[in-house]
């Protein structure tokens, strides 16, 4: 077990079900219903990566070498992509202007994808026990 990736991951987890408390109680009088979705979409997204890197962090088969790649793509990708749109789905309430970073998000999502595709390479390298 990875114990880095196991509380990286418990730590989205955490973050996840804050913010979507947060969103489901403090943020849905201020914002727009559109706001508020995307909002989410950026609660769902890290808890889908914390739960990720739980499982990654309980692997005994798959590479140091790969995991540590994986580590860094989905936790860069998270900041990216999820923090990104938190910040634009909340653009109203704050006086910074996210819109300047909205190119993140898709490159978040770029590396998330880049992660998956990572793990399935991993697991093509496993040797069968047959």
């Amino acid at each position: 077990m990875d114990k880095k990736l196991l509380i990286t991951g418990a730590i989205f987890g955490i973050i996840a079900i804050i913010l979507g408390a947060f969103a489901a109680h403090g943020l849905k009088p201020l914002l727009s219903e559109t706001a508020l979705q995307s909002f989410e979409t950026g609660v769902r997204y890290q808890m889908y990566h914390a739960i990720l890197l739980l499982i990654l962090g309980s692997m005994q088969r798959v590479s140091i070498k790969y995991i540590k790649a994986i580590y860094t793509l989905i936790v860069v990708g998270v900041l990216f992509f999820s923090g990104s749109i938190y910040g634009l789905s909340t653009n109203v309430l704050t006086s910074v202007n996210f819109t300047k970073i909205a190119l993140i998000t898709p490159l978040g999502g770029l590396l998330l994808i880049a992660s998956w595709l990572l793990l399935l390479v991993s697991f093509f390298k496993i040797k069968d026990d047959n």
